[in-house]
């Protein structure tokens, strides 16, 4: 793999931490800028409106430059919403600060999957992809524990420095490894519409939406879960996120491989079983071990969905793949909050906080219904233009020979 993916693992990493430490300094901050914790959960849907609005507008807006110069510019917007959360002297300003740092992570991650697949053969896009998306996975394990504990101790504004500075650092690891691709030229922003608008990127968004959503109506009440269904002490909070994390990256490294070998049936097997996973985390939950390994399992399975949606994403939209690439993001972000919500509601109304779970399992489902529906209706037409093909290229009967003046 060439080291230009080591870049983009290093963005990803930086953007993972940005958007995930500060659920750990909510306390912190809360007590620092004089507000309540959930006021300051505002924080978190700060950087998802962020993302879901940034994805389009800025893959629209850079529609036409370079694509190194872009990532630059983006990493460049996410230096400086961090830095602006830094020196925030009020909670508005630290909001402003958060949607500042949101608005390039659905661009960015949506262009870097189209630049790492354009790094490397065709036969090994997937494994690129899941390179990139490993900074990711990674950010759970080492960034987010690492940055909540030196919030705790330092301050959160150290937290939110040190993100800084990792963002130089990718920026300069952009700057010297990733090349200028020989085929910069870009597609227009109406070809990139056009692709959005195809029948498969939409279900394959879909298919993110529901999928997805099924981890984060789990994953938002982890810690809940683990303290108040397993009896976990809640000092396990930060290292049961981290096991989450590791299966995030197993999960990751499975997927490429094998969404290289077979995308759709890579598909349809993580979400089948992240659904059976789900399930079993109802009964797991409570006894310690089974809990702590189907945490991982969950990670795994959750995260190994991902791969093989960004490139089927990718691939149905032909030749312009930003745009599409970049509103996957965004339907991953809609998974969050859409998980999150579901999540709440069953517990609000009294099912108990292991029914989180169940109603993973049921939007899982749902995702992937959608998966199957797009495949089925992918092979139906792809038989279908088969057969026209064939029809055209058979040759067409001789006509019967006139009859000669002798006759």
């Amino acid at each position: 793999m060439p080291l230009a993916l080591l870049a983009l693992a290093i963005s990803t990493f930086g953007f993972g931490t940005t958007e995930c430490v500060v659920m750990g300094l909510m306390p912190d901050i809360a007590g620092d800028l004089g507000t309540s914790v959930p006021t300051a959960g505002n924080l978190v849907s700060a950087y998802a409106i962020g993302v879901v609005i940034g994805a389009p507008l800025l893959t629209a807006l850079g529609a036409r430059v370079p694509r190194k110069k872009m990532m630059l510019a983006l990493m460049a917007l996410l230096i400086l919403g961090n830095l602006a959360s830094t020196l925030a002297p009020g909670f508005g300003t630290l909001l402003a600060g958060r949607v500042l740092a949101g608005l390039p992570h659905g661009t960015f991650f949506g262009l870097g999957a189209v630049v790492a697949a354009r790094l490397v053969p065709e036969h090994r896009r997937g494994r690129a992809v899941a390179v990139m998306f490993l900074g990711l996975t990674v950010s759970n394990i080492l960034g987010v524990p690492a940055g909540t504990a030196i919030g705790q101790h330092l301050g959160w504004r150290t937290t939110f420095l040190i993100v800084t500075a990792i963002g130089l650092l990718a920026m300069a690891a952009i700057a010297m490894l990733v090349p200028e691709l020989p085929d910069e030229g870009r597609s227009g922003l109406g070809a990139e519409l056009r692709a959005l608008w195809n029948g498969q990127v939409l279900l394959g968004l879909l298919t993110a939406v529901c999928g997805f959503g099924g981890v984060f109506t789990v994953f938002s009440y982890l810690a809940s879960l683990t303290t108040r269904v397993t009896g976990l002490p809640e000092s396990s909070t930060t290292w049961v996120m981290a096991l989450f994390g590791i299966g995030m990256t197993l999960g990751a490294l499975a997927a490429g491989p094998l969404t290289d070998r077979a995308l759709r049936p890579t598909l349809y097997g993580a979400l089948a079983a992240l659904v059976v996973a789900l399930l079993l985390f109802t009964f797991a939950l409570h006894h310690t071990w089974t809990a702590l390994v189907m945490v991982v399992v969950l990670g795994a399975v959750g995260f190994g969905s991902v791969t093989p949606i960004q490139m089927l994403v990718m691939t149905k939209a032909h030749n312009a793949p930003t745009l599409a690439s970049a509103s996957n993001q965004s339907a991953f972000n809609l998974a969050n909050a859409g998980g999150a919500w579901l999540g709440g509601a069953v517990v609000s109304a009294g099912f108990g906080w292991s029914s989180t779970a169940v109603a993973g399992a049921v939007l899982t489902l749902l995702g992937l219904f959608v998966a199957l529906l797009a495949g089925f209706l992918d092979r139906r037409r792809t038989g279908s233009l088969s057969r026209t093909a064939a029809r055209v290229e058979e040759p067409a009967p001789r006509a019967a020979a006139a009859p000669s003046r002798a006759e």
